[in-house]
């Protein structure tokens, strides 16, 4: 199983993070949650997976993190831990 990637992502999708960051208003200490988790070097799936954390919902594909969801916001794929 891939781990999530944290570096050389295609600049697009970092600007597509970053956004989605901003628009959502994910927090300082959110951003730190998340930090830890991948500190971890987490393993994933291939295909999509999302992983849930304190008000917010991390949505990836393979080694890539896609997007960031507010709570009550459905996503795809596999439920991982």
């Amino acid at each position: 199983m891939p781990k999530v990637r944290r570096e050389n992502l295609p600049p697009a999708l970092l600007q597509h993070l970053l956004d989605r960051i901003q628009e959502r208003k994910i927090t300082a200490r959110q951003l730190m949650e998340l930090a830890r988790w991948l500190d971890g070097e987490p393993e994933v799936p291939q295909g999509e997976w999302y992983k849930r954390f304190s008000g917010m919902t991390v949505c990836g594909d393979g080694e890539l993190i896609k997007t960031f969801l507010l709570p009550g916001k459905n996503p795809k794929g596999m439920r991982i831990d």
